[in-house]
């Protein structure tokens, strides 16, 4: 690929304009991949959802570092913002980026930073989530997330009663992929969707807002279970339905694997959560990213609409699922997870 190897040498050019960025980047150490001052933009989406800044930017800077101890890592967050990050991603191109990471805040209009920056022969990594026209992609199967969460749901409730459906931002391609898995199966189901969400930002705030205007419509009492797409979102249901008086709750979903979702989980006030590997996908990002910068081959892809593609598979976590997948991940301990708090229901859940 030779534009990739014209992109490396631009950042080898303008890495001497790039020490202010240092506090923001991987420092290195390691086994040295080639050429020195080769520049890795991440750019992530927001900062409501725990994953990003816990867990997917020091896993990927952290192998980006491993693997190359001349490659420095430009760390961009959005704030959920698009126009933020159009002018993060030109900002990385003007300081010499050699190939953009980047998880869109809107997938849409991020087909405008992959242009420019093609133009720029720097190539575009979309991770996590899909940007038309990228050079890779990595993700995990959205859809199937979806359908996996729907079907806990339906299985949890028996498939009757009346639910609340809550999901992602409209601009999020991700969410668009969470929704149609989790109709496919709740469509075909018993269960009845009272009132349906797409929330703007993801934010748990909006959800328990949501969540309450609807307690005028339905009570809660009567709610069998809550489709709510991600960790955050159930969350905010939770803080919803117990400001309503509601001491034990109904099954709800959730995904990300966050250490407060599992230890809902563990004291029975979410049902389940979708756990993917963020360590497998910031890895492979990084992996990825630095065969880039060094013009290496990239090999081993599928294809998703026409992009050279990883895509890793999700599992549900329900209390009896935590030991074998987030703990044995080593993505929480058993002490991470069993505060004091949780001491009696980790105990209960074998956890202990």
């Amino acid at each position: 690929m030779k534009r990739f190897a014209r992109a490396a040498v631009l950042g080898v050019a303008v890495v001497t304009s790039l020490g202010a960025l240092a506090a923001c980047g991987a420092n290195s150490s390691g086994d040295d991949e080639g050429d020195s001052g080769k520049t890795i933009a991440l750019l992530l989406p927001e900062t409501k959802t725990t994953r990003y800044e816990a867990f997917d930017r020091p896993l990927f800077e952290a192998k980006v570092k491993d693997l190359c101890s001349s490659c420095k890592v430009d760390y961009l967050n959005a704030d959920q913002d698009p126009q933020k990050q159009q002018q993060q991603a030109e900002s990385a191109l003007t300081n010499g980026a050699s190939v953009l990471v980047l998880d869109p805040v809107d997938g849409t209009a991020s087909a405008g930073v992959v242009k420019s920056a093609q133009a720029s022969d720097v190539p575009v990594i979309a991770y996590d989530r899909f940007v038309k026209g990228a050079d890779y992609y990595l993700s995990f199967n959205n859809e199937k997330v979806g359908e996996m969460q729907a079907q806990a749901l339906v299985d949890a409730t028996g498939g009757k009663g009346e639910i609340l459906m809550l999901n992602g931002s409209p601009t999020d391609p991700n969410a668009a992929q969470f929704k149609a898995g989790a109709h496919k199966v709740l469509d075909a189901s018993g269960l009845k969707i009272a009132a349906e969400y797409d929330n703007p930002d993801w934010s748990p705030e909006n959800a328990q807002k949501f969540t309450s205007s609807q307690l005028n419509n339905i009570d809660p009492q009567d709610l069998a279970g809550v489709y709510a797409a991600n960790d955050g979102q159930a969350g905010g249901v939770i803080a919803a339905l117990r400001s309503a008086g509601l001491k034990k709750m109904p099954p709800i979903t959730g995904q990300d694997a966050e250490l407060a979702a599992i230890q809902r989980i563990v004291s029975g006030d979410q049902f389940m959560t979708i756990y993917k590997s963020i360590k497998t996908e910031a890895e492979k990002a990084a992996e990825v990213a630095v065969n880039i910068v060094n013009d290496k081959k990239v090999s081993d892809t599928t294809d998703f609409d026409g992009v050279p593609s990883f895509i890793f598979d999700p599992a549900v976590v329900t209390v009896d699922k935590v030991a074998d997948t987030v703990v044995a991940d080593g993505f929480y301990s058993v002490k991470d997870i069993c505060t004091a708090e949780y001491a009696a229901a980790c105990a209960t859940a074998g956890l202990s």
